[in-house]
């Protein structure tokens, strides 16, 4: 199936009653930002609160992650209940205790003792040379992000865990824009939903994958158009971001029944989305990480088609993530930039 043909698809779906083309298309996935605009940053939780199998594929070389080794296919949990995505580096995986306190107050979890212990894995992202770097999620930003979580579409833009997001670092951070958070969803005949959410803040370049050209990236020298990434690499031009100060963070869900080495499958066959929108993406200053959650309302499902799916809709929120940014003091967005 062709790009062209997915979205026709989903064009054609979308006016058939679909109306919601985001993470949340997915039954029971709930998505809440809280952003903390003094800077700005801030963290974004997915929700999945009856529970869901889920994987994970960390390809970055420079990841900041969180209760991920339970996702391993070999080891005994066998269903989370939120995925929490953050700024802040390696500080904003505090958000996700303020995730697991809502959680364990509203009964969900693993019970013991009279409590309730839930799975809640999470990444974060370096977004700290955006505003005052002391300002990062905490353990509240979680909680706040939870209790405001709903199955409403999910805002995009420079909110949440994307709101001190940034691209287009590979000349420098003067040349580089501003980014976000991006979501897609896609409902195929017979019921099978996929769906992606990305918070962008890569090294490269945002390409649209359907004309290979340049959505937002590094900045021309006289701030009207991109130098693109991709050139600059040919022309020896050596990446100037540093380890650590980048990272995009990927959720994707299904409705589909997937066990848990599928799920990891989904998660990696995903990434080839980062490869097709981001250029270059999966750098060693880069921390790339995809989780996959399968809901199991629906049974069946061809692993292949879902991770196939699931690649295109990350590349698509990605794009969005681009489009739908605003600008912060240093880091124009391309909403702004001169026509």
């Amino acid at each position: 199936m062709t790009r062209l043909s997915i979205a026709l698809l989903a064009i054609v779906v979308a006016q058939a009653g679909g109306s919601n083309a985001t993470l949340t298309a997915v039954p029971g996935i709930k998505v809440g930002h809280h952003t903390l605009t003094e800077r700005p940053t801030g963290c974004t939780v997915i929700l999945a609160e009856a529970g869901a199998t889920a994987g994970v594929d960390v390809r970055g070389a420079a990841p900041a992650t969180r209760e991920t080794d339970l996702l391993s296919p070999v080891n005994i949990v066998q269903q989370i209940h939120a995925v929490v995505l953050s700024g802040g580096s390696a500080f904003g995986l505090d958000s996700a205790g303020g995730v697991m306190k809502y959680l364990e107050e509203k009964g969900i979890g693993f019970p013991f003792g009279g409590a309730h212990v839930p799975t809640v894995p999470g990444a974060s992202l370096f977004d700290l040379p955006v505003g005052n770097p002391t300002i990062r999620p905490t353990a509240d930003c979680g909680y706040q992000a939870a209790k405001g979580a709903t199955a409403a579409a999910v805002q995009e833009g420079s909110v949440g865990a994307g709101a001190g997001a940034t691209i287009g670092k590979t000349n420098g951070f003067e040349h580089a824009m501003k980014a976000g958070i991006g979501s897609a969803a896609i409902r195929m005949p017979g019921g099978l939903i996929v769906a992606a959410l990305v918070a962008v803040n890569a090294a490269g370049d945002v390409i649209d994958p359907a004309t290979g050209k340049v959505v937002a990236g590094v900045r021309a020298a006289d701030g009207k158009g991109f130098a693109d990434a991709r050139v600059l690499l040919r022309t020896g031009v050596i990446p100037r971001s540093r380890p650590g100060e980048n990272t995009t963070l990927g959720v994707v869900a299904t409705n589909a029944t997937l066990t848990k080495t599928q799920a990891t499958r989904v998660a990696q066959m995903a990434h080839d989305g980062f490869a097709r929108a981001i250029s270059p993406s999966h750098t060693p200053v880069d921390g790339d990480i995809i989780f996959a959650l399968a809901t199991g309302a629906q049974s069946g499902g061809d692993v292949g088609q879902i991770g196939e799916l699931a690649a295109e809709m990350i590349a698509d929120a990605i794009v969005r993530a681009a489009r739908q940014a605003t600008s912060v003091p240093g880091f124009p967005a391309l909403r702004d930039l001169p026509r």
